[in-house]
């Protein structure tokens, strides 16, 4: 499969079909229009500019339909991909764009400024522009060629290189996974199952397009479905899917906690709405039922990664059932294996673990949706995929059903006294207080219990609460030596493009400190 070939399928079936509607550029494209730009900019990149199959496009951009037309045109002629974080700092982008090697970097102009320091620190041929102030130079690369499919696109799929993507750096420096066509699109049929797409579904995407939710877009174009871009707004959300018909969208729990709370909900038309995703976590078991109150629609879970896409899924059914009392606790799972991935959770030694519900061990993922593998980092790689699995770092239990529950990171376990705490455990258990938004918990030093657990949390708009309300809650449910020693109230935590929250950037002040006085 050429995933590049997407636009021209529905530019031969219904060419006047909406593609993208880009609400914040005011603009909208069909799949007609789409096709044609597509096809111009591939063959400006291989014709007019001399790119050879394999060489490397690099993007700086926030959501636009030009960033759809160059994922599609890379992958029409065998370029590669290498989208850019555009929150990232000066110094570690260009760390970004060396460790590519791009031949040519694209820039919207909202960027201007960052190109011309990147271009002082990054030796890249070619360097584009698009936007309302740009140079004109992408536009002029696409005016100059032709509108006809390129001759490479029929040599081009399969398990080609199609694109680059950076971890969200939760645990250290970012690393590039590497896709093929094959990969992506196999990731792409994951999601079409879990969350059972039709042609007439609308989506919305709030994610950007530098990470995994380009994929889940993709894959609604690939079924000839418009996509409706928006830089997330809870009242702007609800307008956008009360006007546009939008039945599906990718949500974290702070998104749908904050469409909830906004004033006169009731008076949007949701009815469109047939499915929602989310991700980044479970969703605690409050916010499921106020969701699958409030919103017209079921509610699916994805688990997943830069390197394999989605991997796991809890479905819609498990969501109500849960609600109705009938197996209660995998709202805290992320539920059983995708259509095309089998997922086993093992002992340091790659032996399956009893599917007691107890037992600990690490999820490994073996899928046609996983990467090759990191890019120019073939040690990396061998450490992370063996004899064909994937180990994900991610440690979790299973149920005889096949129901994963994520425990922790292996690297986010706090050992406080001898006793291993998993934070996933604490949060969940602060999350019942009713004034809780987000909450994390860290390790922190301490000088009596080697590390001590400190919850950092957001409180609800117009709540409050104290942090020994918040430390009792916890330890209603939780024993002892697992309840938080210290609360911290902050008015937002960071995040990666994943919405993973970064607990590295949490836990660095006070291990740093540590390693200063010692």
């Amino acid at each position: 499969m050429n995933l590049g070939l997407i636009p021209a399928k529905w530019a031969a079936l219904n060419p006047a079909r909406p593609a993208i509607i880009d609400i914040p550029n005011n603009r909208r494209i069909n799949f007609g229009e789409l096709d044609a730009r597509v096809c111009q900019l591939a063959n400006g990149l291989r014709q007019g500019l001399g790119l050879g199959f394999g060489d490397r496009v690099a993007v700086l951009s926030k959501n636009s339909i030009e960033y759809f037309e160059i994922y599609f045109a890379c992958a029409q002629v065998g370029l590669i991909v290498q989208p850019l974080n555009w929150r990232l700092g000066a110094s570690e982008m260009a760390r970004i764009i060396e460790d590519g090697e791009p031949v040519a970097v694209i820039t919207s102009s909202e960027y201007g400024g960052q190109r011309q320091a990147l271009r002082k620190k990054v030796d890249a041929a070619h360097w584009l522009e698009f936007g309302d102030s740009a140079d004109g130079s992408y536009e002029a690369l696409l005016a100059a060629a032709s509108a006809e499919e390129p001759p490479q696109s029929n040599n081009v799929g399969d398990d080609d290189p199609f694109l680059i993507l950076y971890t969200g750096g939760t645990t250290g420096q970012s690393k590039g996974a590497l896709h093929s066509h094959r990969s992506f699109s196999m990731g792409m049929l994951n999601q079409t199952v879990a969350e059972r797409i039709v042609p007439s579904d609308v989506y919305m995407l709030t994610g950007q397009m530098f990470h995994i939710p380009v994929g889940l877009a993709m894959n609604y174009m690939a079924h000839g479905c418009p996509i409706v871009m928006i830089n997330f707004d809870p009242k702007l959300a609800l307008e956008v899917i009360e006007e546009h018909q939008v039945t599906s969208f990718l949500g974290v729990t702070t998104m749908l906690n904050w469409m909830m709370a906004v004033e006169n909900f009731d008076s949007y038309d949701l009815s469109s709405l047939r499915n929602i995703q989310y991700g980044g976590g479970p969703m605690p078991a409050t916010v499921v039922k106020a969701a699958l109150k409030n919103f017209p629609c079921t509610l699916v879970q994805g688990y997943g990664q830069t390197e394999g896409m989605t991997m796991t899924f809890l479905r819609q059914e498990d969501h109500q059932n849960a609600v109705d009392g009938v197996h209660p606790e995998r709202l805290g799972s992320c539920g059983r294996e995708g259509f095309v991935t089998s997922v086993s959770v093992v002992d340091k030694n790659g032996v399956p673990v009893p599917r007691d519900s107890q037992t600990s061990g690490e999820i490994i993922v073996r899928s046609d949706a996983n990467m090759l593998g990191y890019w120019r980092k073939p040690e990396l790689t061998a450490e992370t995929i063996r004899d064909g699995w994937m180990w994900t770092g991610d440690v979790a239990t299973w149920d005889p059903d096949g129901y994963v529950t994520i425990v922790d990171r292996a690297k986010d376990m706090i050992i406080s006294g001898g006793e291993n705490i998993y934070s996933i455990q604490v949060e969940s258990a602060l999350h019942k207080h009713e004034a809780v938004l987000e909450a994390v918990v860290i390790g922190v030093p301490d000088d009596e219990w080697g590390e001590a657990v400190k919850a950092i949390v957001v409180l609800k708009p117009g709540y409050t609460a104290s942090a020994q309300e918040i430390i009792d809650t916890a330890e209603q449910h939780l024993a002892s030596y697992q309840k938080p020693r210290s609360v911290e109230f902050v008015e937002s935590l960071p995040k990666a493009p994943t919405g993973k929250i970064l607990k590295r950037e949490l836990r660095a002040p006070y291990w740093e400190q540590q390693e200063k006085q010692v």
